[in-house]
Order: structure tokens, then sequence, then C-alpha cells
């Protein structure tokens, strides 16, 4: 049984960008945050990664999957084995396909296996009870960052936005008591995010991503290919909407462009994308906060900070991780469901009422 009160809860996170597993430990009774504890990186290789891509888009008992999922429960296998005196480690998975209103979510790895190997009970399939109920299963780290806001004390309204694969933002308002409370979050996807631009970049050039956008920085972004893509339905959608991966067919937007260019058509899709989001904020945002490895993209950044009328700055301007803000977020999550309370509600995920998901395996 989980002991009362403040937990050293290990939270793992590996995204559609396929580089690997984050780790990070966090100091919480799943309300608020005590303390940042260490942190990993466990990469994939190559090989891994292939596998993973061969098996995106399919779903339990489709070919390669089993093979996906050994590699997800291997890899954080590693890397929890370098973390000490966990009570608890949240375990997301890894997205294959996500389809709410359909054939539901699925995520690579089995949280039994990860408990029985570590000894430590694991929390996991955070999404499925969600879609279940009608919502979106996703973005679900809008609660951590409600935590987030309030441990770094702001006082107005703001955004966290993070440049994964895809992009999401949560519009937090601090003022509010509890993530679930009427007009305290509101979170969506934005658009694809890094996950076209580095599929370009394995596809046309054989590298991981285009480092820095200094290629895209280069390049001439096609304008009418920038706003067919805003003509898509899901930027005229209301918020909570969630998307899969491979939104768009952004490689067949850009197919006519030499590399450059499509690379910066692809930088400007992203930013306006985000722009548009922004849009829907109950209150104009204070400032964006930037987290993801897209931050790192300094022409991405320059993009969106020229989209938008509010400061953009990383997050670590205010002392956090950005790198991990995900790994953490699912530590906060497996220790509000160990403790019985909501991790998502009806403003970041659609669902109906404010549910608790996840499911705990123990050892």
């Amino acid at each position: 049984m989980l002991k009362a009160g403040v937990q050293r809860v290990l939270g793992m996170m590996s995204g559609t960008s396929f580089d690997g597993v984050d780790a990070a430990v966090l100091e919480t009774d799943g309300e608020s945050i005590t303390a940042f504890g260490e942190s990993a990186f466990r990469p994939y290789a190559e090989a891994e990664r292939a596998v993973l891509r061969a098996a995106m888009g399919c779903w339990p008992g489709e070919p390669g999957v089993e093979e996906a999922a050994e590699v997800v429960e291997t890899a954080h296998a590693e890397v929890m084995a370098r973390f000490e005196d966990i009570t608890l480690a949240g375990f997301h998975g890894q997205t294959l396909a996500h389809d709410p209103g359909g054939r539901g979510t699925h995520q690579a790895g089995s949280g039994i296996v990860l408990a029985l190997v570590s000894g430590v009970p694991v929390v996991w399939d955070f999404r499925t009870a969600d879609v279940k109920l009608g919502g979106q299963g996703a973005p679900l780290a809008p609660f951590y960052h409600f935590a987030l806001a309030r441990h770094i004390g702001a006082e107005a309204p703001l955004v966290f936005l993070n440049l994964g694969g895809v992009g999401n933002l949560t519009w937090v308002d601090p003022r509010k008591d509890k993530p679930e409370e009427e007009g305290a979050l509101l979170a969506f996807d934005t658009g694809p995010a890094n996950a076209p631009l580095d599929d370009l970049c394995h596809t046309r050039l054989g590298t991981a991503r285009d480092e820095g956008g200094a290629l895209a920085a280069r390049g001439r972004p096609d304008r009418d290919a920038v706003a067919a893509f805003l003509n898509h339905p899901y930027f005229f959608r209301e918020p909570p909407k969630s998307l899969d991966r491979n939104f768009g067919d952004m490689a067949a937007r850009v197919a006519h462009l030499g590399d450059a260019d499509a690379l910066a058509t692809l930088t400007e899709c992203v930013a306006a994308s985000v722009s548009e989001g922004i849009s829907f904020c109950p209150i104009p945002p204070e400032r964006v906060l930037v987290c993801g490895g897209g931050r790192h993209n300094a022409h991405l950044m320059h993009a969106i900070a020229v989209h938008l009328p509010c400061p953009v700055a990383p997050v670590e301007s205010v002392g956090l991780d950005g790198d991990m803000i995900e790994a953490q977020a699912f530590a906060f999550l497996a220790m509000r469901v160990a403790r019985g309370l909501p991790t998502s509600c009806r403003t970041t995920t659609g669902v109906a009422a404010a549910v608790g998901g996840g499911q705990v395996s123990h050892p």
C-alpha cells in the first residue's frame, strides 16, 4: 500500500519523436510540487527507432506491435534501473495509434512487465479511461502544468506550449484552487510540431533533425501551402481536441519544394497553428513558456514569437527543465492515480466529467 504524503515518484515518457525515453523523479503528493529530483535520458538506437516507426498506426495484435512493445519495455526497464528509493513509477508507453471516438488509443508497452522487473508499483495506461468516457485522451500534462504555474508563483493566466512530435498548449489560470475547477485550464493539441520536420530530415537528408532550424532559416516558406494547411477543418474546431502524429499529410504539402524551402514551410505551418491555438484562450496569456524538443529549434522559436502578441520563452527562463516536464508530468499523474484524484477534466480532454485515468500494477 502506498504511504500517505509526499513521495519520490519516477515518471517516464517516450514521445512521438522517437528520440528515446525521458525519466525524472518528482517529490509530490499529487497536488503540489515539493522538489524536482534527478533525471535521465535513454536514447533509442536507430534499429529500435526503425521498429517503432514500422509499428506506427498499428493496433494490438497487428504485425510489428509485439516487437515495438518489447523495444519500449526494454528501454524503460533499463532507465528505471538507474534510480533508487522510488516508491511509485508512472509509465506512459509509446503511442502507436490514437483515434478517440473511433478505435480508441494505443500505447505500446506493459506496466505489468515493468512492475515485475523493477519491483516498484507502476501506474500506466493513462489515456484509455478518459477515451472510454468520451474524452480525447490527450493532452494529459495540463494538470501538472497547473501545479507548475502555482510552483513558479504565476499570478496571471499563462500558456505552457509543448513542442514534441505534436504541439499542444495548456492555458492556465493559477488563481484557481484546483485544476479541475471551472476556468482553471484549457488544453488541446495545436497541430504538428517536430514530427513533420524530423520526418522530412530523416527521409530526404538521412539525418535525425534540422539542428537549430539552420536549414529552414535559409529557405523561404510557400505561403500558399501554409494557407492551404490552415484551412484544415481541425483548426476551426473548438477545443478540447487532439491529433494523431501523422496529421495533415505534411510531406505531400511540401513535396514540390527543395529541402530548405520545405523545412521553412513546415516551420511556418507549426508557428501559424500555434497562433491559431492561442486565439482560443479564454483570456490572452501574459506569456508563453515553451517546453519539449522544439524549443531548441531557434528558427521555430523565432517564427512562433513573430506570430504571438506576448513574450515567448523556454521554460528554463523560470527555472524549469524543458526536457523533463513531460516525464515529470507522468510522475505527478501517477501519484494522483494512486490517491484516487482526477487526471483530466472537460476543459483538458473534453471528457464528460473529471476522471482519474491509469491502472496500477504491483510487483
